[in-house]
Formats: structure tokens, sequence, C-alpha cells
């Protein structure tokens, strides 16, 4: 009868939401420039377009990985101030925050109302799910485990063949060094930059499952292996341009389309930079995995999330049950340069998400540290910590500590 009751009492708000097409919506998020922005404002447009009785307030802060926007939203948050909806990395960066101190409503019984449940794979749902409960709509899929290079200076420096060892990754970069390019462009002004490289190199020495068991409390930080990540970075840093603390992610994706460099390890929003910048996939642009990592899909996914107390939760609801749709995620993906959450939604016709999108339906899933999803919020600010020391000092045995120590406060594994 309870169940019977809450169907019917969903019903009812949902057909009140199609009386209450009017007013506005804010929308919350970090997406100010390149491809993802671009993909927002296609995607608002559509809303609207559906919707022309709803003005949508895009509310948006700039800042790689949502730096300043997620200080932003968290003391409107906390203020009682909270925007309608907002971007959000599915996993610890929901949960933690947001979640369990009781700052969200539930979506899962909205999910089934709207058919989109079971449209989303169940780890996903995991991952965006506290106590049997979800808690934001999954929009994007992306991978961070991704050396994007130049084809053109690719084929110049006379490389052939897309490293797929440790060794034939760095005899590239000193190929693409001994030419005059920079080898490897990085971008780590905001510091989550050169953590995502750490974290991938930390996939490729520990594997998905040893990964992933580091954050289930199954494995102890205290290993070999994280030093081995860790030196691979420091020798990484003999291929980085010299400027590379004062640029952003996107200025060094740029390095590539300017010539200047051959190689960028960077999530896939990346691809999404390239082809607003104007570069085909696959003609002016390749990619490859980190080596170590080729059968590992290192995930992070952009959701949207219900604030208790939004100021207009019915058009919220809207917005919602439109970004679970296929259309909302056929529209917003592949301008983005991601793989809809849904796996009924058609990744569109770039070469790159069709091999992405096949790749995260295969391969083993690890979540990621930089981007939220695999540790709270408190492991995340002092593991970004760890590696900027490492990066100014070389000090591999401090980057370390530092790392235990992050892990110990958060009640992970050290011993």
């Amino acid at each position: 009868m309870k169940k019977w009751f809450v169907l019917i009492l969903l019903s009812f708000l949902t057909l009140m939401t199609v009386f209450a097409q009017s007013g506005e919506i804010e929308i919350f998020s970090w997406w100010t420039g390149g491809g993802e922005e671009a993909a927002l404002l296609a995607t608002i447009a559509d809303f609207e377009q559906l919707y022309p009785n709803i003005k949508v307030i895009n509310a948006t802060v700039a800042g790689g990985a949502g730096t300043n926007a997620k200080a932003v939203l968290k003391t409107r948050m906390l203020g009682g101030n909270p925007p309608d909806t907002f971007q959000v990395h599915a996993g610890w960066e929901l949960t933690d925050t947001y979640v369990i101190p009781g700052l969200m409503e539930p979506l899962t019984d909205y999910l089934k109302l709207w058919g989109a449940y079971d449209k989303f794979p169940s780890g996903l749902i995991d991952i965006v799910s506290y106590e049997g409960e979800v808690y934001s709509i999954p929009l994007t899929i992306h991978r961070s485990n991704v050396i994007f290079y130049n084809k053109k200076l690719f084929n110049e420096i006379g490389l052939t063949k897309e490293p797929e060892t440790w060794q034939e990754f760095i005899a590239a970069l000193d190929k693409a060094k001994a030419s005059g390019y920079i080898p490897l462009a990085m971008g780590d002004k905001e510091k989550w930059e050169a953590g995502q490289i750490v974290e991938n190199l930390m996939v490729a020495e520990f594997g998905a499952a040893n990964y992933n068991a580091l954050f289930n409390g199954e494995l102890s930080f205290n290993d070999n292996r994280l030093d081995s990540a860790l030196q691979k970075m420091v020798q990484l840093m003999n291929y980085v341009n010299v400027d590379h603390a004062a640029l952003a992610w996107q200025e060094a994706a740029r390095l590539l389309y300017d010539n200047k460099a051959v190689f960028n390890l960077m999530g896939d929003w990346a691809e999404g930079y390239f082809k607003e910048l104007g570069w085909t996939p696959g003609e002016d642009f390749g990619w490859f995995e980190l080596p170590g990592t080729q059968a590992v899909f290192v995930l992070i996914s952009d959701t949207f999330g219900l604030p208790k107390n939004a100021p207009h939760r019915n058009n919220a609801l809207i917005f919602l049950e439109y970004l679970a749709s296929p259309r909302a995620q056929e529209i917003f993906n592949p301008i983005k340069g991601s793989i809809p959450g849904r796996v009924d939604a058609n990744p569109g016709d770039d070469p790159y998400l069709i091999e992405t999108a096949e790749d995260f339906r295969t391969l083993a899933i690890s979540p990621s540290i930089v981007h939220g999803s695999a540790a709270p919020e408190a492991f995340v600010t002092s593991f970004n910590d760890a590696v900027n020391a490492l990066v100014t000092t070389k000090n591999i045995t401090q980057a370390k500590q530092m790392i235990l120590w992050a892990a110990e406060d958060v009640g992970l594994l050290t011993d």
C-alpha cells in the first residue's frame, strides 16, 4: 500500500510540474570555457526550446575541475541559499559533502517514474547512491587516463607507433625533446592537474583491483608501488613546459594545437576543447591510454542533484528529467568530449567517443581521486598538496608521507 501511495504521489507531483512549466531555474556549474561551455549552452538552448516559459539562469564560476565553484557552492548550500540544481562529481564529492549532511533530496523514485533508472549501469548507480537512494543524475562519463598527441608533430619527429609501455613512452618524450618541442604539456595552476597525472600513475603501478582496494580499506597506502608512481612523476617533470605552474589545463592543451607540444595527459574534456578549436579527432590529434592503464577506465562523472529547499523545485525536477533523457545526453556529451551515462544513448560518430563508450562497457572501472569520486574531500585536498610539493621539491619520501597522513586522517589503511 505504501509503495502504491508513493507512486501515486509522485505521479501527482509530476503532473503538477507540467502545469508549473514557467518561472525560473538556476543551474550552477563550473563550465565556463572550451567544449564544456559550448555543450552547456547547447543543452540549455534545447531545454529552453522545449520549455520556453522557463527562464534559465546559467550560474557559472570559472576554475578547472570546479576548484573555485565548489567553494562558492558549499558556502551557498551551508548558508541556506542553494541553486535549483548543480553540477557535482559522482562519488565522495557528492556523498560526503552534501548527502550525508542531509542537504539533498533522493531521486530514486523519480528516476523510476521517468523510466530511466535501469538505463544507467548498476555500477554507476552505486556511485551516485547512498544507503540505497540515488542522489544525482549522471550526465557525463569522462575518462582521465588518456594521453592526447599532435599527429603532425608526432609524425614529424619520426614516431610511427603509439607507445604501449613506459619505456616506449619515455623514448617518445626524448624524441620530442631532442626535436625542440615541449614533450609533455602540463598546466597545474590549480594543483589537480598534476594530481590527476599521479593518480593515473598509481593505477598503472597498482592495477585496477589493487588501486580500488586502497579506497575500499582493503590495501594499505604504505606500499612500494606508491613510491614507484611518485618516482615516475618526478621523471616526467624532466619533460614538461617550464611555465607549467602558470597555466590552466586549457592553456596546456592549447600548446598542442599551437604546434608547440607533442603530448598532453588530460581527461577527455580536452577532446571537446580540441574540437572547439577546430581540430578533427583522428586527423589532427590522436590518443592512447597511459601505458600500464590500457585495461582500466579511470572514471569521472558529472552529475546534477536536487538540493533541499531549492527555490524553484518543480522546475528543477523538469530539468533533471530532461538531463536523464537520451535527448539531453546526446546533445551535451559529443560537444564536451564525454560519453552519455545512459547506456542506450548514442555517443555520436566521433571515433574517440565511440572507442571510449566501448571501453566503458568492457574495461575495469577505477574512480578518480582528484575529481572527488574515490575519496573524501579532505583526502583530495591533502593529496593535491602532496603532489604539488613533489613537483616543486622532487622529494618522494616527503610526498609519500603527506599522502600517508592524509589517508590516516580519513580512516584509510596506512600500515
